[in-house]
């Protein structure tokens, strides 16, 4: 499977990115062109978590067929939308968000923290303090055991760059793949307009 995926990626002209040290809270994987796959095809993933126990991340440009006011009670009206976060404990509530004064959380890129209180969400969403695109929720992550990442990216299925809070809160979902890998360089511009199957290229 390695030896096919890298005759695709040399064919498809797909540059080459070394992975040594890269793998750390706040980086941005983006779904090669032909990764076809249910929960991961054209995605883009903010890793949260990367060390001896796997790795944590979040689908941030897949929402869920589900509102915030379904999972819970408020006593005002939210436009917050809920992201599919991955298919690990879809049971599960997370959120990302550039609040940290006010939700606290833990810092993994400039201007983005994982965490918080929900407790205090409730309260800025009932009262209306809250901007919708300040927090991106999560039903469920993507997860790696250890060294399952690592396979993947030898493979050719994962691009890698680096989080950052405009494609995260500022882009619309249809454009974060397409702002991602144009974020890595010119070189990886053709990627764009690549099919999933490379056979119909």
């Amino acid at each position: 499977m390695f030896f096919i995926f890298n005759l695709l990626m040399d064919y498809l002209k797909i540059p080459k990115q070394g992975i040594e040290g890269k793998l750390n809270a706040g980086t941005m994987l983006i779904a090669a062109p032909f990764l076809n796959d249910v929960h991961f095809s054209r995605s883009v993933i903010c890793l949260c978590e990367h060390g001896d126990d796997g790795t944590v991340g979040f689908v941030i440009n897949r929402q869920a067929d589900i509102s915030l006011n379904d999972l819970m009670e408020y006593n005002a009206a939210t436009n917050l939308n809920i992201y599919a976060g991955g298919p690990v404990q879809t049971d599960t509530l997370h959120m990302l968000h550039r609040l940290p004064d006010v939700l606290g959380g833990n810092k993994i890129a400039d201007n983005i923290y994982w965490g918080g209180s929900f407790e205090v969400l409730k309260l800025l969403i009932e009262s209306g303090d809250v901007a919708e695109n300040d927090i991106r929720l999560f039903l469920g992550y993507a997860g790696w055991s250890v060294g399952q990442l690592d396979a993947e990216l030898q493979e050719g299925s994962w691009l890698i760059g680096t989080c950052n809070s405009r494609l995260l809160f500022d882009t619309g979902d249809d454009k974060i793949w397409h702002d991602a890998v144009l974020s890595l360089g010119d070189e990886y511009k053709h990627l764009l307009h690549m099919p999933l199957n490379p056979q119909d290229n």
